[in-house]
């Protein structure tokens, strides 16, 4: 009973002690929070994507206090939380929230096959393993989702034509499918935008080859820049690039693509909540 009773006595007073050390470490090596982080913390999602080019939301909370980052670089909160983040750092907010968009229209009836692929079903996978892709045209979508895996939003799924289709009422222009494209054909552009949009990520300078590898690529005609009034439009490196500070979205340059490669920014980004 002695030797318990001094080994209790002995374990409470190497507690305390212990204690009391712990108190003296905190306060020797103390280092104060900035009030703001912790205030910007709180506004923020929580989602830790990564979008906004930090490992997490405290860094970029961390960030946006010091001012290393820009207040409106939550991509998942979209402009509310730069909203919130702002009125906490007392400055502007102001921001035009970035949706996605995939630059191909070669589906499975569209674009062909080279074969029977029967790799790893990821994209970068296929990307890689030195057949440029799984269809003639190397230079668009392959189908196997990489993009929708990516999505942590529930922002993207698969259509039936083996293209991945944007839900706009859930994206929240945070980029992930666009570093997961390995192709390249998934784009950021401001939901507010207006114009003409090349759906086409073929840049094959043989015309009689890319028809024949998609139904629906660019074939390098140029009757979009002929047409265009306003000097909006030029093939560039393969593809048709709009200015959009001269884009009128007359149309014009969409009626007179014969492949219709080219659509109405505003026609194709749809947010209904």
């Amino acid at each position: 009973m002695k030797t318990i009773l001094i080994t209790l006595i002995v374990s409470f007073g190497l507690a305390f002690l212990l204690g009391i050390l712990l108190g003296l470490f905190k306060k020797i090596f103390y280092i104060p929070v900035d009030e703001k982080i912790a205030k910007v913390r709180e506004v923020l999602p929580g989602a830790n994507c990564g979008a906004c080019g930090y490992p997490g939301c405290d860094a970029f909370a961390a960030a946006v206090a010091a001012g290393e980052a820009p207040v409106n670089g939550c991509a998942a909160g979209g402009p509310s939380v730069a909203a919130k983040v702002g009125k906490v750092l007392g400055v502007s907010a102001d921001s035009v929230k970035n949706v996605a968009v995939r630059t191909c229209q070669g589906g499975n009836t569209i674009a062909k096959d080279k074969g029977s692929y029967v790799g790893v079903k990821s994209c970068s996978a296929a990307k890689t393993l030195g057949i440029n892709g799984t269809k003639q045209c190397s230079f668009g979508c392959m189908g196997f989702g990489d993009c929708v895996e990516a999505c942590k939003f529930d922002a993207l799924h698969m259509g039936e034509n083996g293209l991945p289709i944007v839900n706009y009422d859930t994206c929240t222009g945070c980029g992930m499918c666009v570093s997961a494209c390995p192709q390249g054909i998934m784009v950021l552009v401001p939901e507010n935008r207006k114009g003409s949009i090349a759906l086409c990520s073929n840049r094959n300078p043989v015309k009689t080859a890319v028809f024949k590898q998609c139904k629906s690529a660019c074939i390098k005609c140029g009757k979009c820049e002929k047409t265009c009034r306003y000097d909006a439009i030029h093939v560039i490196n393969g593809i048709p690039l709009v200015q959009y500070d001269k884009c009128t979205s007359c149309k014009e340059c969409i009626e007179a693509c014969p492949t219709k490669v080219l659509t109405l920014v505003e026609g194709l980004v749809k947010v209904t909540q």
